[in-house]
């Protein structure tokens, strides 16, 4: 079985190219288009008019639509019932079909950078999620932490932890533990900001 490529591995399928062709085999031109193929281009069309259906409203509006596939899929978000909504998805899929190659580009592309920003997202919790657990484990994470972000309240930082232990060892709920995940939040945004900032005089730098 040929391997799967690192881009199938790591994005949805509905970003996956879809090759649409009017016959089954290049070598043979006359051999009309296999059933599977259809099956296949079919598929993957229904998968981005699904992907595009579960938008929030706001990205939807940054894709490039058809003003009728637009209308469509605002439609089927307004639809509760799981029959209407099944045959409204189908006529999306019939609209998806009759979009070009280009057309189709184009919307994957704007859904990239979708994945692109949630991945980024998600990423950034994650890295808040470690600090915060590092510093309730260790208190040589407080140092580190104090030292990578010198802007920090440390008074508040050390109290904090000390409460999110306590809350922990008491079995009570975890408000001091969800304070410190915004103190983190908000230490490393400053951080990120801070590096922002400084690229336009960098900029001025290299070009003096």
């Amino acid at each position: 079985m040929r391997a799967m490529s690192r881009a199938s591995r790591h994005n949805p399928s509905y970003l996956q190219p879809v090759v649409r062709t009017d016959i089954g085999d290049e070598d043979d031109p006359g051999t009309p288009k296999s059933k599977s193929q259809r099956k296949r281009e079919v598929t993957a069309l229904q998968d981005l008019g699904t992907a595009l259906e579960a938008l929030p409203k706001d990205r939807l509006a940054k894709v490039p639509l058809p003003e009728t596939l637009a209308d469509a899929l605002r439609e089927a978000r307004r639809i509760t019932s799981h029959e209407g909504k099944r045959r409204q998805m189908q006529y999306i899929g019939k609209l998806m079909r009759a979009l070009t190659d280009d057309d189709i580009e184009a919307i994957r592309r704007v859904l990239a950078t979708f994945v692109g920003a949630s991945k980024a997202e998600t990423a950034r919790l994650h890295a808040i999620e470690r600090w915060r657990d590092r510093l309730l484990a260790d208190d040589g994470a407080i140092t580190e932490f104090i030292a990578a972000h010198p802007d920090t309240d440390v008074q508040a930082l050390r109290t904090l932890v000390r409460n999110a232990r306590k809350e922990a060892q008491l079995g009570k709920p975890p408000k001091s533990s969800r304070e410190l995940f915004q103190a983190v939040k908000q230490a490393l945004a400053g951080h990120d900001q801070a590096g922002e900032d400084a690229e336009p005089s960098n900029l001025e730098d290299d070009q003096a």
